[in-house]
């Protein structure tokens, strides 16, 4: 490694200039002490870091920085919701496959990018590690390239090449990547579990993300035969799978024989199963989540979740309301993807209620603010621990029966007054 290049994270940071827009890698890969050495800077004005979600802390949005940073979430995870709710931080909805190209195209023109990378090989290459996603795009627009070099760091194969000659300074740490460990599933997540998985047939191939009802729709394919995997995120359950056998990639089109992925975000057991893997590919997020490329194999299943779905068939997954949660994601990029393939099954799975059963999922109308990801002209299956049902095709008056079949018990006669009221059906 050049010694000249070679700092701390202290001096790195020094590369930052006021007015500069900064690219900061997301997700397990999020760069915590470089964020933290620019964020105890006082001399930098107006420095603006774009980023999908990070992981840790977020001192870039802390109280008492503003005017000398903001943030620009493409997609809000849980370090950035109170930061956008309260101004300090902004919000962008757009499709994860739109991202790449916001940078490629000078439409959001990066000065820098700061990243965690694996160790280099004996070529000088280093990998993007866990988070290749829209970071491939950042790293190979961004004039500037600030790096965190971690001997835990998986290397990655795929699309995932960062030549150490491209670092305009680095430092050297052994620094793990940020680890998502995974709750027991609830009864409810079982349940739903176990419908999404009944409608599962073998040869699928799986989009799905993190979260309760991934890892119990996970739990419940073991006995599935020759799955495929072509998704924008692996959590820990797709570890499980391929060591059983339930994952084979055999009859995929597109990159058969390897499971594609963007990103990653789990325990330290996937990030040593993915560690030069090279059955596990990572590609940035305009491929992983290019339509005209998921259509292409055959009995593409996408799982994705819902906070809200009124009675005709509009999810809402990105916002409580006026409260920005998440974003758009990928949601309606394999949705779309999904009902394009020979087979292929398009799922929203969310619990029938929230707040402990006060409140319904299921609802006449989303509330005011809630943001529309997937439209009901794209909607299919929409599942709960009560049913699974399909949309596609039915009428204003048909979903709504079926939804209302899938409602929670206790509000399904409120549901049907609601309907008769807006629309005057007979129910």
């Amino acid at each position: 490694m050049g010694p000249a290049k070679m700092t701390s994270p202290a001096e790195a940071s020094r590369s930052i200039r006021s007015g500069m827009n900064v690219f900061v890698q997301g997700a397990a890969a999020t760069p915590t002490p470089l964020l933290e050495a620019i964020a105890a800077r006082t001399d930098l004005e107006n420095v603006t870091f774009y980023h999908m979600h990070t992981d840790g802390p977020a001192p870039h949005v802390a109280p008492g920085v503003q005017g000398r940073f903001r943030a620009v979430s493409l997609f809000t995870g849980g370090p950035l919701r109170e930061a956008v709710a309260a101004g300090r931080a902004d919000f962008v909805p757009v499709f994860l496959s739109d991202i790449p190209g916001l940078f490629t195209s000078g439409s959001i023109k990066l000065d820098a990018a700061l990243l965690t990378l694996s160790p280099p090989d004996r070529h000088g290459n280093c990998s993007l590690g866990t988070s290749v996603d829209c970071t491939r795009a950042a790293a190979d627009t961004a004039p500037l390239l600030i790096a965190e070099i971690t001997s835990r760091m998986p290397r990655t194969h795929g699309n995932t090449v960062v030549p150490l000659s491209r670092l305009a300074a680095y430092y050297l740490s052994d620094r793990p990547p940020h680890e998502h460990v995974s709750e027991p599933t609830t009864p409810v997540e079982d349940a739903i579990g176990e419908r999404v998985a009944n409608l599962v047939p073998d040869r699928a191939c799986l989009q799905l993300g993190i979260g309760g009802i991934p890892n119990a729709v996970l739990a419940r394919l073991k006995d599935k035969r020759d799955l495929g995997v072509h998704s924008e995120m692996l959590a820990d359950g797709f570890v499980d799978l391929v060591a059983c056998g339930a994952v084979t990639n055999r009859f995929k089109a597109i990159h058969p024989g390897r499971s594609v992925t963007s990103f990653v975000n789990g325990s330290r057991r996937l990030y040593d199963f993915i560690d030069d893997n090279p059955l596990v590919e990572f590609h940035s997020c305009d491929r992983t989540n290019d339509t005209a490329l998921i259509r292409k194999n055959d009995r593409v299943v996408a799982i994705n979740s819902a906070l809200q779905i009124d009675l005709t068939g509009q999810v809402c997954a990105d916002s409580l309301g006026h409260r920005i949660y998440s974003g758009i994601g990928g949601q309606m990029d394999f949705i779309r993807g999904a009902a394009l393939s020979k087979g292929g099954l398009p799922i929203i799975a969310l619990p029938s209620t929230a707040k402990g059963g006060a409140i319904s999922r299921i609802v006449p109308e989303l509330d005011a603010g809630a943001g529309v990801v997937t439209s009901r002209g794209h909607v299919h299956w929409v599942v709960t621990e009560h049913g699974a049902v399909n949309l596609h095709g039915k009428s204003l008056r048909e979903r709504a029966a079926l939804l209302i079949s899938i409602a929670h018990p206790d509000f399904r006669e409120e549901l049907r007054q609601r309907v008769r009221a807006l629309r005057h059906f007979v129910m």
